[in-house]
């Protein structure tokens, strides 16, 4: 786009559009939590003027992204899409299809207050930023329904260890340990969950920044397999696909806990569930109080009509204001992307993730570590394990010491 229409749509802007202009948002927030999430922004967005046209594609973001990019590529692009902030739209940027938003965030001063600044660097490519975060969300949580233990006579567990040790009585009460949900990204992101939670972070850092296949086949990786053993087998039982039916089986008390991302607490929030009183949260799986900054963006499809565009930047602007980011990321369960924003109504869970932010105890999410194509062989492999009780520890570790060594 010529750095004069952008100008032109940037002013468009700083006040109410003239006429209502339609921009469809594809995304695939499809839980009960997430829908709720979601409806913040198209609030918000209609308030001003212009229409929301939901795009929500059902299932996780493996399946949607495929088919958001299908359609860019294919010249049918949408207004805005969520994608996760990192690597996932390079290609795109680099091909010229997705709009630069720089003006506009240095006009509103987004690197003065997105917090961690790792947020904006991932959505910057050459300099340049294509994308807005809105929320972050990270990974290394697990989610503890209170009943179950007290129905078993069992603490709630502090950390993982206390957990697997209460494994057999729960399986005995006809109580399902750990919830899972059969999809490869979400076996890989407990794996990563007990990395981050049993490894210092030296050795975690060689081995996902690093790319070091020494370590990922060392001893000290080796009881991040040996604990991904046990998880397995506390699962067999878990017989759903998605995310959140693993998380209703917590809630409903049919388990006793899943390995999560903070993005559970939605469906908590609906089901009118009380932090702290019904379910417990253990973030770092009781061990480590570290987060990864992983989370959404929203990216805009480059097109040739200016009012869609101004929209496109409406919309930029309106998803980091202070307002939309309480509204979206309390209903959400994530963490705002904002750092002088008053988050003092969030429950207990996000309080600590807050605590944690603030303290500086954070890594970069998955998708910010490793390309498309290592996550989805790291995805594949840890599928295979979870679902294969004869693949053994060593021959998992040994098939992931190679694809580290591989790695980009």
């Amino acid at each position: 786009m010529k750095k004069t229409s952008l100008a032109v749509a940037l002013a468009a802007t700083l006040a109410l559009p003239a006429t209502a202009t339609e921009l469809e948002v594809t995304h695939w927030w499809t839980s009960g939590g997430e829908a709720a999430a979601v409806a913040e922004f198209a609030k918000a967005f209609n308030a001003g003027g212009d229409t929301w046209v939901d795009g929500a594609i059902a299932g996780s973001g493996g399946t949607a992204r495929p088919i958001i990019i299908s359609r860019i590529l294919g010249g049918q692009p949408m207004g805005a899409t969520q994608l996760n902030h990192g690597r996932q739209a390079e290609e795109l940027i680099e091909a010229g299809l997705m709009l630069d938003i720089t003006d506009l965030a240095e006009a509103e001063g987004w690197r003065d207050f997105v917090n961690p600044s790792s947020l904006l660097d991932s959505c910057t490519l050459d300099g340049r930023i294509y994308c807005v975060p809105v929320n972050i969300h990270s990974a290394q949580w697990m989610w503890l329904n209170n009943a179950a233990f007290e129905k078993v006579g069992l603490p709630v567990p502090t950390n993982w260890d206390e957990f697997v040790a209460a494994g057999p009585a729960l399986e005995a009460a006809g109580i399902v340990p750990l919830a899972m949900g059969q999809q490869s990204w979400q076996t890989q992101l407990a794996f990563g969950a007990l990395a981050i939670a049993l490894l210092d972070y030296d050795t975690w850092a060689a081995v996902n920044t690093e790319k070091n296949a020494e370590v990922a086949a060392g001893a000290e990786y080796r009881r991040v397999f040996e604990a991904f053993d046990d998880a397995r087998r506390l699962a067999v039982g878990s017989n759903v696909q998605d995310w959140n039916q693993a998380t209703n089986m917590v809630i409903t008390g049919t388990a006793a806990a899943q390995i999560h991302g903070d993005w559970a607490q939605g469906e908590f929030q609906v089901a009118g569930q009380v932090a702290g009183e019904d379910y417990t949260c253990l973030p770092g799986l009781g061990f480590n109080d570290v987060l990864d900054t992983g989370g959404d963006a929203f990216y805009f499809p480059v097109n040739d009509d200016p009012e869609i565009t101004a929209a496109q930047l409406r919309l930029a602007s309106l998803l980091i204001s202070k307002d939309v980011q309480v509204a979206f990321n309390l209903k959400k369960g994530s963490l705002p992307v904002r750092g002088d924003i008053d988050l003092s109504a969030a429950n207990a869970c996000m309080q600590k993730g807050l605590e944690i932010l603030a303290s500086g105890n954070i890594l970069p999410g998955g998708a910010q570590n490793f390309s498309e194509d290592t996550n989805t062989q790291l995805n594949d492999l840890m599928t295979a394990f979870w679902n294969d009780l004869s693949i053994t520890v060593d021959q998992v570790q040994a098939d992931y010491a190679a694809i580290i060594a591989s790695a980009d």
